[in-house]
């Protein structure tokens, strides 16, 4: 029997699982914490060996609760979040601590290339509009405050090519997550030399780019005394934590979409060839499977708003706080009663790429209590998601099948409201640890145990489970929709003058 490890550096903790190759059964997980460092207001930074240890400790964890023959393990593959930048020093340290996706520093620098950039000319080269946070932005800010920095920089690299690099010894990164650096044509699948110049990038720090599935390494001594495996391991490079959901959910192909609530909200789906969007409304990425791309769409409060009501509420310390919540909304008919959310409370993503956009109760009377307010939170959540869905069919050219995931998919109530705003019908999805397992199936790839993605595919465990749309509830939902939809463009200005003014005070 051969077994394989899929680590996930995700942005709060690391997990990491055992999947036993011929069957895809997970056989053991194991997670760990690390915090993330604010030292100034908008500042978002991580230490690059808070990673390492929480992946050590993971991986040991892990293979002791298997209790497997370590000797069968045959390699191990890794998936991490995003866009974040992590200088590498000739002695290859960490010259400073890892500057991460949510770091919003890098604004001013996203606003010069918006204005130094035509559209048309961005979506040649673009996967999508600059955000801060990327790499490219977060390096014209060290170009600009912290040149010596970038001067003494062997290279540049992601946060799950760091832990890579820990276990081979070797520099690179894979066309996954180039891809959302803001760096890298996804059309030739190389670093473009437009987006370098525009960021003040250097070709010279940036790493060798590989397919998510080759061989990057096997082991050096010192990490697999630390882990406790052989040198014979394979390593295999990985990609970015979102692609290998979309892999650990058995999507290796076009034809499906995948919609998540989380804390933040995000839909995608493979697509055959790069369709960047000329309104700039979503992202066209890279995908593991060759010739394949995906589009991406994401909200940035979705279960983070249901979250802000329950403490809004007072209900932080209950134990049941969110069943209590779609209790309450359960009793609540659909729109309710005339009550309409939009959740922006953090900014905004898909469609409107605007961090000055502001969260919102319209409708609100007296006879309205908790549970509109909740029922309008998942409805208003699930309005943004829709549109992200609409984004999706739109840059797929059809409309998709669509499964769904992450924690809103355990509410049987906002599964059966996913189904009746989307009005299709929708696939539960099956498992869990998406990323981390797909992560181990690019493992199994890599190291020649399976013969294709398909294959790979073909081992996970599938749900039978369908949510139909219910007509009426999906009627009554379409006028809402246009309502919600209407919303933003009649507000946008006095959002923004709302945000202005706070930002004086």
């Amino acid at each position: 029997m051969a077994y394989l490890l899929g680590i996930d550096i995700g942005t709060t903790n690391v997990k990491t699982i055992v999947l036993e190759a011929e069957t895809g059964r997970t056989l053991a997980s194991a997670d760990r914490e690390y915090p993330i460092s604010q030292p100034q207001l908008g500042y978002a930074e991580q230490d690059p060996d808070d990673w390492w240890r929480a992946a050590v400790h993971t991986i040991q964890e892990a293979l002791a609760q298997s209790g497997i023959d370590r000797q069968a393990v045959r390699a191990i593959s890794l998936c991490g979040q995003m866009h974040g930048v992590t200088c590498i020093g000739a002695d290859g340290r960490p010259l400073r601590p890892s500057i991460i996706w949510a770091d919003t520093r890098s604004k001013s620098q996203c606003d010069a290339l918006l204005a130094r950039f035509p559209a048309a000319e961005m979506s040649e080269h673009a996967p999508g509009l600059p955000a801060a946070g990327f790499m490219g932005p977060t390096l014209m800010w060290l170009a600009q405050y912290e040149p010596e920095t970038l001067r003494q920089t062997r290279v540049v690299l992601l946060p799950k090519d760091y832990v890579r690099y820990r276990l081979t010894g070797n520099f690179a990164t894979d066309d996954t997550d180039a891809a959302g650096t803001w760096l890298f044509d996804v059309k030739t699948g190389d670093w473009s030399d437009s987006l370098m110049a525009a960021c003040s990038a250097d070709r010279r720090y940036l790493p060798e780019v590989h397919h998510s599935a080759d061989v990057a390494g096997t082991l050096t001594a010192q990490a697999a005394a630390e882990i406790g495996l052989s040198t014979s391991v394979q390593i295999i490079t990985g990609c970015a934590d979102l692609p290998s959901q979309g892999i650990g959910h058995g999507m290796y192909e076009p034809g499906l979409a995948l919609a998540v609530i989380g804390t933040g909200g995000q839909v995608f789906a493979p697509i055959t060839e790069p369709r960047v969007d000329p309104q700039m409304r979503y992202y066209i990425l890279n995908y593991p499977v060759p010739n394949t791309w995906y589009v991406q769409t994401a909200i940035l409060s979705a279960g983070l708003s249901l979250r802000w009501l329950r403490d809004v509420l007072g209900l932080s310390e209950r134990p049941d706080a969110y069943e209590h919540l779609s209790q309450l909304a359960a009793q609540t008919p659909p729109g309710a009663d005339g009550l309409i959310f939009l959740p922006y409370l953090a900014g905004e993503r898909t469609p409107h790429m605007d961090p000055a956009a502001a969260g919102l109760f319209l409708g609100l009377r007296l006879h309205h209590h908790a549970g509109h307010l909740a029922r309008a939170v998942m409805e208003g959540v699930t309005f943004a998601m829709e549109e992200c869905l609409s984004l999706v069919d739109a840059a797929a050219g059809q409309k998709l099948e669509t499964m769904i995931s992450g924690g809103a998919a355990k509410s049987p109530l906002w599964r059966q409201m996913q189904a009746d705003i989307y009005q299709r019908p929708l696939r539960l999805a099956a498992g869990a640890n998406h990323g981390a397992v797909g992560a181990a199936l690019l493992a199994g790839i890599g190291a020649g145990l399976y013969t294709s993605f398909a294959d790979a595919c073909s081992r996970l465990p599938r749900s039978t489970t369908v949510v139909e749309p219910d007509p009426i509830s999906s009627e009554r939902y379409a006028e809402a929709r246009a309502l919600y939809r209407d919303l933003y463009p009649r507000l946008k200005d006095s959002m923004h003058r709302l945000s202005d003014s706070s930002r004086r005070i």
